[in-house]
């Protein structure tokens, strides 16, 4: 097994992807392929669903995410980094990575996501550079090399030995040009790379109907020929024939897919209820059993729930309580 497909868009990204997820555990199957990630941008809507399905199939599956950067310094448009989940330990990190971005830091329909909070939350995560639209790749294409070189040595510090550096082979512009800055850089300072392919769509036919799906999403027409085109007919899901024929002049980076699947080992427990470890309050020396505290706490949100429903009826009983019936029968009789 010479190559793993470690960046994979599905229907799940709405706005750039059209395969299907059984398509792509079944194309990945039928070429032999013991792994496959899919990095849907911004979600892991079809985590779960791949999952199940990959494992039916007898196919290492690998969960990950295409996130948005937030900009830094002069930098004017987000950056993009893939994450690969390695373990349990990823898996809650990612999540709580995309919830935080979604919830305080969305911008025009993307969540982004602050370095600060990676270097917070990155264990049981691979990074992926993010190839010529990752900022290390930006700075390449800008000719700011020494940028380039510091972004690369802050991931490396950040990161370890789970960073690599992302290089593709897409016939898109500038990815060629990208590939050999990227090479160097990374040979200068001693960091692994790894080839990817992003993958768009099932087969080259289905690229009509895949740019048809940009155009949807970004308010575009089909006819209009200065319209900006970010995917090519390469980008489908190529064989590992493929992928050994376009890298045959790096099989390390080829190789390096087959380690970073190795190194991916997500075991999730599906059908079961799943509750949260919820902190309970302490007496004494020992915390009050969940079943426990759930019991009080569930009479507790009754009781008030009663009271915003029948407030007539909860303040006549509190009275009824607080007067004794002699007490009333006086009154009565004065």
């Amino acid at each position: 097994m010479p190559f793993v497909h470690l960046r994979v868009h599905t229907e799940f990204s709405v706005v750039d992807g059209t395969l299907r997820v059984d398509e792509a555990v079944a194309a990945a199957a039928a070429d032999g392929q013991g792994a496959l990630a899919i990095t849907d941008l911004s979600n892991l809507f079809g985590a779960v669903k791949f999952y199940s399905a990959a494992r039916a199939a007898g196919v290492k599956p690998i969960i990950g995410v295409e996130i948005c950067l937030e900009p830094e310094g002069s930098e004017r448009q987000p950056s993009r980094l893939v994450l690969l989940v390695q373990s349990r330990e990823g898996w809650l990190n990612l999540s709580d990575l995309l919830s935080r971005g979604w919830l305080d830091n969305a911008e025009r329909g993307h969540a982004l996501i602050k370095w600060s909070w990676l270097v917070e939350r990155n264990a049981g995560l691979i990074v992926l550079s993010g190839a010529e639209h990752g900022a290390i790749g930006q700075a390449l294409a800008a000719g700011d090399d020494p940028r380039a070189r510091a972004l690369a040595e802050r991931a490396a510090r950040t990161f370890g030995n789970r960073f690599y550096i992302e290089v593709q082979r897409n016939a898109n512009p500038g990815a060629e040009a990208h590939l050999r800055a990227a090479v160097q850089l990374a040979a200068e300072l001693r960091l692994p790379v790894v080839a990817t392919h992003g993958v768009q769509f099932l087969g080259p036919d289905d690229h009509t109907a895949h740019d048809a799906r940009v155009c949807v999403a970004e308010g575009e027409m089909l006819a209009n020929p200065k319209r900006v085109k970010r995917f090519s007919r390469e980008q489908y899901f190529k064989s590992q024939a493929e992928m050994e024929a376009l890298f045959a002049d790096l099989p390390s980076a080829l190789a390096n897919s087959i380690e970073i699947a190795r190194r991916c080992n997500l075991n999730l427990v599906l059908g079961k209820p799943q509750l949260p470890d919820f902190a309970t309050p302490r007496v004494g020396d020992s915390c009050v059993p969940m079943a426990e505290y759930f019991r009080i706490a569930s009479h507790e949100g009754l009781e008030a729930r009663l009271g915003q429903l029948y407030p007539t009826r909860r303040r006549a009983s509190a009275s009824g309580r607080a007067t004794s019936p002699g007490s009333t029968s006086r009154s009565r009789r004065s």
